[in-house]
């Protein structure tokens, strides 16, 4: 079993730190660390230590020793997913998902044919669940470099990403989908592939079109057509097999 993950404001140089906190109750009176159990702390961003418990103090404050401090470097290949807002909580179930999977970030999108809208306090809410999904997730799955969960984006915004993108990905439904597979695509070596992934009335011709214009390339992931929520971690899951952070 890999060491828990929590999460700190800083990576601390040692040689003891103290977690307190929320963080510090959970490993305390949750996850009830006992003394020479080894954590990770991660600020997110790729910085990482690692740590020995050497006492619990209370209900939330742990002493440890930290044994070594480290950074993961940024992907080769970095990959963001463009998210249409799926119905009730199907977005968190998405964001949780390609969290584990690896995404590096995760882009809400208000496609013409959602049905869910994000405006004004709900917005906002929606917004945090999905970021707080994405650092608990990522905190679950052992990630020290979590997805940045952007603001949402209009389809006009979405085109201007996908055309800085080295690789522009739209998925479609259609068996028949010009580019093909998504499993046969050419993939950079560097670079950012960006990833639409539409809602469950599909995209539309006009977003389509806006789409192509910005150098987005129509691809299918199978004979099957999956649901807004699971598409892109199944798109992800193609992706990072064949860009190698898998192997």
């Amino acid at each position: 079993m890999t060491a828990p993950v929590f999460v700190v404001e800083e990576v601390p140089a040692g040689p003891e730190f103290v977690l307190d906190g929320p963080e510090g109750r959970h490993a305390v009176s949750v996850k009830r660390l006992a003394p020479g159990e080894a954590v990770v702390l991660t600020d997110g961003r790729g910085g990482w230590a690692e740590a020995v418990v050497k006492a619990a103090e209370g209900k939330d404050r742990l002493l440890v020793s930290v044994s070594g401090v480290f950074e993961e470097p940024e992907p080769a290949v970095r990959i963001t997913v463009v998210q249409a807002l799926p119905k009730g909580d199907r977005g968190e179930v998405a964001v949780e998902t390609m969290t584990e999977t690896g995404v590096d970030a995760i882009v809400p999108w208000q496609a013409s044919r959602c049905i869910t809208q994000w405006r004004g306090d709900r917005g906002a809410k929606s917004l945090a669940k999905w970021r707080a999904t994405a650092r608990e997730s990522g905190k679950q799955s052992r990630r020290v470099r979590f997805p940045e969960v952007a603001e949402a984006l209009s389809t006009k915004q979405v085109a201007a990403l996908l055309a800085e993108a080295d690789l522009a990905v739209v998925l479609h439904e259609d068996r028949d989908a010009p580019s093909g597979a998504l499993a046969t695509a050419e993939l950079p070596t560097t670079g950012s592939v960006v990833l639409v992934v539409g809602p469950e009335g599909g995209v539309s011709p006009d977003e389509l079109a806006a789409f192509a214009a910005a150098g987005a390339h129509p691809y299918r992931l199978g004979p099957s057509v999956l649901r807004t929520s699971t598409a892109g971690t199944a798109a992800a899951a193609v992706l990072l097999a064949r860009t190698g952070r898998w192997s």
